[in-house]
């Protein structure tokens, strides 16, 4: 009797621990951007449908340092899912700076378009980026997706002029705009973005449009890049649509990641988009249509959910 009590007392505990084990959540990480941002918002969206659409697993949003960050991470196997931009997942499938190598990479899905906004003062009278070759012109942080392409498409257009580029942040672009320190203004993000709401609703500040000829002189150099469309309305007092272009929101994952999980994440968000568009203005953009649209190659999780429908 007394060894029947001793087993029971040494075996319960292992049984409380074995089924504990056993019913452990996944945990799918998912790394996104800094907390003001569109990523991050959509990335949090996107682990609370997780959570509650696949049994077993708990996924969360992390702040990351965005593109580059994820990147890195995610090919490491630290997280599972991140955002990233398309141009600089294109270059880490290659191994193109930033990368030194080729990075451990596969696309999930296209997202949706991040648009570079062109905004400029009335006293330049830029119609297109081609107008900007003597304006000072910020193209956004060093370093950032938004300086890359701003100098790519001044090249492209003809109008880069090394001596009037700043580095300046988007709130800092619109301030100095405001006090009569800069003449033009370049934002990645989604449309529309608050430094621009804020830039036209104090100054007579407009949107400058790319034309066709410029965007494809971009696009055969970087076809990963889109022309869009700016919606009009989309800023006070600029009625009419203008053409842009985007770097889209790719969401992706690790080559070696477990098929069986990325399919039924890609499901998981792809059979609820009316919860997915609930998450933000942005996230409204996405859809099966244009998902497969991605710069890189397609996770066969992913591929498996999309060959389906």
């Amino acid at each position: 009797m007394k060894y029947q009590r001793w087993l029971c007392a040494a075996v319960l505990p292992l049984a409380l621990t074995l089924g504990t084990t056993a019913q452990a959540d996944t945990r799918v990480a998912i790394g996104t951007g800094g907390t003001g941002g569109v990523f991050y918002i959509v990335g949090a969206g996107m682990a609370n449908l997780i959570s509650k659409k696949v049994p077993g697993v708990t996924a969360n949003a992390e702040v990351t340092g965005a593109s580059i960050e994820n990147v890195r991470r995610v090919s490491a196997g630290e997280m599972v899912l991140g955002f990233s931009s398309a141009s600089t997942l294109y270059a880490a499938s290659k191994g193109e700076a930033p990368f030194k190598t080729p990075m451990n990479v596969s696309a999930v899905a296209y997202l949706y378009p991040a648009v570079l906004q062109v905004a400029a003062m009335p006293n330049v009278k830029a119609q297109t980026v081609a107008d900007l070759g003597n304006a000072r012109v910020s193209i956004g942080p060093p370093g950032s997706n938004s300086a890359v392409l701003g100098m790519r498409l001044l090249k492209a257009a003809g109008s880069f002029n090394a001596r009037n580029i700043q580095h300046l942040s988007y709130t800092e672009a619109t301030n100095a705009m405001k006090n009569g320190n800069l003449d033009a203004s370049m934002v990645l993000a989604g449309v529309p973005t608050g430094a621009f709401i804020e830039l036209t609703n104090s100054t007579s500040a407009n949107l400058v449009a790319v034309t066709e000829a410029q965007a494809q002189a971009l696009i055969k150099d970087y076809p990963y890049y889109q022309a869009v469309s700016i919606r009009g309305a989309a800023y006070k007092n600029h009625p009419q649509a203008t053409m842009a272009i985007g770097d889209p929101a790719v969401l992706f994952t690790s080559k070696n990641a477990n098929p069986d999980l990325v399919f039924k994440l890609t499901q998981a968000l792809f059979d609820n988009l009316g919860d997915v568009a609930a998450i933000h203005p942005a996230a409204k953009a996405i859809s099966k249509a244009t998902a497969t649209r991605t710069p890189i190659a397609l996770h066969p999780g992913a591929a498996r959910y999309f060959n389906a429908k």
